[in-house]
Order: C-alpha cells, then sequence, then structure tokens
C-alpha cells in the first residue's frame, strides 16, 4: 500500500522534506549531535567527506574515517526533532521514496548520540563521558505511538512511587539501549546508567530562573532512586526518544555524553570544548576498530 503524499513529504527532487537527503546519502552508521556546527567538530577528522548538505538546523556530512564510512547528522535540540530525524533517516533506507512503498527487506542502522549532558549524581564528575543503559523518556512524545515492548513497568511504577509522581505528567518510560552497541563502546574509564530524558532545558530539567517548577524536589527525588542497582545518572533531551524509536523501526541505538555540568554540586566544565574533542575521538576511535 502507497504511503500518502501527506504523510510521506518529498522535496521536489525526491529527497525527504526536512533532512534534504537521498538514500544514497547517508551511511548505515550514523552519528546523532545536537548541534550543527558539532558536525564539523566530528567531520574535521575524517579521511575524506563524499557529500554534506544543510536545511533549518538539520545538516548531514557523509565521509570517511579509517576507511570506515560515516554519516554525522545534526538533530537540534529536543525529542521533537528526534522524531523528525529518525523517522525521516528509516524512511530513507526502508521505504521506496519512488514507489511510496515499505521495502521488503529491512536495513537496520547503528545510531550513536554523541552528545553534551548534566550529571545529577556527585560521583560524576564535569569532563567525564555517560554511557545511557536506558534512556528515561519524561516528555511525553512517545506516548503518540504504539509501545508494545516498549518499557519496563516495574521500574516505571517504582519510579513514580519514590517521586510522588504528579499524574498530570506524561507517564515515564524506561527503554533500554543496543547491547550490541554497549558492547562496542563500552571501557572502564566511563560511566554508565540510566539518561533521563526531558522536554525542556529549564522547567523540565528543575532550572528555576522567574518561573516556579511543579516539584522543586524532583532532582533530588532523581538522584536518591535506585532500582535494582540502577540509577539515573544525567539529563538530556534527546536520548530516550532516540533509543524508543530505534527499537519500534529495528535500529541500533546508543547514547554517549559527555558531562559538562554536575546539577549535584554546582560546577560547569572549565573546557568544556575539550571533553566534547575527547568524546568525538573516542567514539570515532571505537567505530574505527
Amino acid at each position: 500500500m502507497k504511503i500518502k503524499e501527506s504523510e510521506l513529504i518529498l522535496n521536489p527532487d525526491g529527497s525527504i522534506y526536512h533532512l534534504n537527503l537521498l538514500p544514497e546519502n547517508i551511511s548505515n552508521t550514523i552519528l546523532f549531535v545536537g548541534d550543527q556546527y558539532r558536525v564539523e567538530k566530528i567531520t574535521k577528522h575524517f579521511d575524506s567527506i563524499e557529500f554534506e548538505t544543510q536545511k533549518r538546523e538539520f545538516k548531514t556530512q557523509t565521509g570517511y574515517y579509517k576507511g570506515k564510512r560515516i554519516t554525522v547528522i545534526s538533530t537540534g535540540i529536543g525529542p521533537d526533532n528526534i522524531d523528525i530525524v529518525l523517522n525521516e533517516i528509516d524512511a530513507l533506507v526502508n521505504i521506496d521514496l519512488k514507489t511510496r512503498e515499505i521495502k521488503e527487506k529491512h536495513t537496520k542502522l547503528n545510531i550513536i548520540r554523541v552528545g553534551t549532558s548534566g550529571s545529577i549524581q556527585k560521583d560524576i564528575p564535569v569532563d567525564s563521558i555517560v554511557m545511557g543503559t536506558h534512556g528515561l523518556d519524561l516528555n511525553g512524545m512517545l506516548h503518540y505511538y504504539q509501545l508494545d515492548g516498549i518499557g519496563d513497568p516495574q521500574f516505571e511504577e517504582a519510579l513514580m512511587k519514590h517521586t510522588n509522581w504528579n499524574d498530570k505528567k506524561a507517564q515515564p518510560i524506561l527503554i533500554e539501549n543496543s547491547k550490541e552497541l554497549e558492547k562496542r563502546f563500552e571501557s572502564d574509564t566511563i560511566f554508565k546508567g540510566i539518561t533521563a530524558t526531558a522536554g525542556g532545558f529549564y522547567g523540565p530539567q528543575g532550572r528555576v530562573l522567574r518561573i516556579p517548577v511543579e516539584d522543586p524536589n524532583l532532582n533530588n527525588k532523581f538522584d536518591t532512586f535506585n532500582f535494582n542497582g540502577n540509577r539515573i545518572t544525567n539529563f538530556e533531551m534527546e536520548t530516550s526518544a532516540i533509543y524508543a524509536l530505534s527499537k519500534l523501526l529495528g535500529h541500533e541505538a546508543l547514547s554517549l555524553n559527555v558531562i559538562i555540568a554536575n546539577r549535584a554540586d554546582g560546577t560547569f566544565s572549565k573546557d568544556h570544548k575539550k571533553a566534547i574533542e575527547n568524546l568525538i575521538v573516542y567514539v570515532l576511535d571505537k567505530l574505527a576498530c
């Protein structure tokens, strides 16, 4: 059955609407960054770049690093942007854009987020790297999808009880990472934990400027929560959406974040650019192995 033009929107040249990409423009290994200016901070390490384009905040470059073909895409900030990017890159490989029909053979992508984040645990210092064993969805975007097999009801129930969760908020969802990619990228030098994904930078992450938040103690409740040895380590705005949509669409996904702020002790990285560079080199070298 053909997908309607209103649902799968293409540009006049046949490229996917927001990303401005054709299927041949991307690799099966894709790095997600939030900041469009971080794309070139990664690709400056490449041996060559074969393709690049940009539309709005979505910048893409594809090239080679030590013989490995890699695509880098800037997603912009937030789960709503991840909804756009992940659905569109999946369409590039799993929908025939000319016939508008789903392909019989599924293509799996490896998606790695190379991001920045804030720690909520005192023992996870600024400039360290955190691998998200899970994404904790706190923003509600995922509830618009059929989530069969996604989530951990026991964890979610325990978290809501521990935090006295306001039922006016979207129910939290816990989504596991790709164990295949976790094994590939793990190391004794990085931390592991649950990455909480908020729908905003200020109130949703407990920051107060001029508007009071609904629960001023929520971050303290998060950092004291422990479920079967699993704790919430850091806050950002993309991981849970990447993990859930990747699972639903049949892709492998992993989120690696450098800690540029520690919310528990109030510190901020003295040289976050160097810390981000260290994460970039770490990821590229792991991919090239």
